[in-house]
């Protein structure tokens, strides 16, 4: 009997999420079960990981009663809605009644009373939250580890890094701890720890996912956003998070036309001309094998009978303004901190947050000269192409113990944000990115490209996401079992 129920729950978490909700709805498999599958997962890998730190089963098996008895369920129907799925939320979201900690010391005993309002829309929508992904602290860097509860790991192969910071939630889809995972992107949080763990996330243009009630409500610097395995799963999620929320002004109107039925109509929507850059005409470090995977796989837009053609806009002195606009983001969240709690802020707070408060206005407005320059720059460029394709990281995963990689490409970096820029120009840009796999290195390592659209058209995006994973059908390796490994020596210059 026990081999027979470890069968059906492996069954389980190998079906994608559009697969288990439509079970879900068919009545064909109940929540419970699948909270039961999940749970099973999470036990037999996390030892390994470290990527859902805190669990919540008992009310994921609370909410799956209500809604099987018929409670809760005044959102069926509608469009996003994933009938008693279980999800996994990052440890920067509230929800109600767990241990919510932010990543950081300071608030290792925090719960919430009141949950987030994305958590609060997807629970309406039939979601079912069993953990909190693992994030670093206060979601600051591209490496996912904390004072608070360690490491997490990448499921390739766990010497390396998920990446950062919803660096949880892209191992928790991609072993199968998780159908889906909410996350948070700002300078590529969502993006990089899709390509770094073989999934895909996706950055929203800003206002598509409700920020609640944070502090920096009028910047369009971070976002929601979902990951998963395939990018009819990533639709579905945006289907469930998306649409105007009262707390957050720079919302708006979910779409007529649902993501999940532009994913499906993909195939009919193709991109007729994709401009493509390995590294912004030289201006980013990027290493040689990531240049040559990203190359070769942007090429199967072409068998699609799309025109593929080598294009980047001029960064100009972006990565100095995004910069400093990301400081004064820093000053808005976390002064009051460095004020109380110095000494439990790790350097890169204190760092970014220092910064911010040292920019004098006119830097920060010659930052936001720069930042318009550049989206002008942008906008030109998709009065030509309709999507603009680049890697989704500089490098494939580095080593767990490092917070960043120390080089790229044999160039050094001088922060911890220096390696980021090929997911923060797009940042700064206002538009919508979805990180899809394209391939992994001589090591076993993914390799991703990123997929941008122009702003508030993020249908664009992850239709051409799905066109490209049609093609390559990476998504069928998912979930994977934990590998050990070793750490790959770096590229030299």
């Amino acid at each position: 009997m026990r081999c027979q129920t470890s069968r059906m729950h492996d069954d389980l978490i190998r079906l994608t999420a559009t697969q288990a909700v439509a079970r879900l709805q068919l009545r064909e498999v109940s929540p419970l079960e699948l909270i039961d599958a999940a749970a099973a997962r999470i036990a037999a890998i996390e030892p390994e990981l470290n990527a859902l730190p805190t669990l919540c089963l008992d009310r994921a098996r609370d909410h799956a009663k209500r809604l099987m008895a018929g409670e809760g369920r005044e959102k069926e129907g509608q469009t996003g809605w994933l009938g008693g799925l279980p999800v996994s939320i990052k440890d920067l979201t509230d929800v109600a009644g767990v241990r919510t900690t932010y990543g950081s010391p300071i608030f290792k005993d925090h719960v919430p009373t009141a949950s987030h309002p994305v958590v609060q829309r997807i629970e309406a929508r039939g979601g079912i939250v069993i953990a909190k992904s693992n994030t670093p602290e206060f979601g600051a860097g591209g490496s996912t580890f904390n004072e608070v509860f360690g490491r997490t790991r990448n499921p390739w192969n766990t010497s390396l890094t998920c990446g950062g910071s919803t660096g949880g939630g892209a191992v928790s889809v991609a072993t199968g701890e998780a159908w889906l995972a909410q996350g948070t992107d700002h300078g590529g949080s969502l993006r990089r720890p899709g390509t770094y763990c073989g999934v895909v996330g996706l950055r929203p243009s800003p206002g598509r996912v409700t920020r609640g009630t944070v502090n920096n409500l009028f910047s369009t610097l971070s976002v929601q956003g979902p990951m998963a395995r395939n990018i009819p799963d990533l639709a579905l999620f945006l289907d469930t998070m998306a649409g105007w929320c009262a707390t957050d002004p720079l919302t708006y109107d979910a779409p007529a036309i649902s993501y999940a039925q532009a994913v499906a109509a993909a195939e009919q929507n193709r991109p007729r001309r994709i401009a493509f850059t390995a590294d912004f005409n030289g201006q980013l470090p990027v290493d040689r094998e990531t240049r040559a995977i990203t190359s070769k796989a942007v090429r199967a837009f072409e068998a699609a009978g799309c025109i593929v053609e080598e294009f980047a806009p001029d960064l100009g002195d972006l990565a100095e303004a995004f910069l400093v606009l990301r400081s004064q983001a820093f000053v808005v969240d976390r002064e009051a901190q460095l004020t109380s709690h110095r000494d439990l802020l790790k350097p890169d707070i204190v760092w970014n947050t220092e910064r911010g408060l040292q920019a004098t206005p006119s830097r920060i407005a010659w930052a936001d000269r720069e930042r318009a320059a550049f989206f002008r720059r942008m906008a030109a460029m998709f009065g030509k192409y309709d999507v603009f394709v680049t890697p989704g990281s500089p490098t494939p995963a580095f080593d767990v113990m490092l917070r960043n990689p120390e080089s790229i490409a044999g160039v050094k970096l001088e922060n911890y944000m220096a390696g980021s820029m090929m997911n923060a120009a797009i940042t700064m840009a206002g538009c919508p990115a979805v990180a899809v796999p394209c391939g992994f290195d001589q090591y076993g390592r993914p390799v991703g490209l990123q997929i941008v659209a122009p702003p508030r058209r993020d249908e664009v995006a992850l239709q051409a996401a799905a066109l490209f994973e049609r093609a390559s059908g990476l998504d069928k390796q998912l979930p994977i079992d934990p590998r050990p490994g070793v750490v790959p020596l770096a590229e030299a210059a």
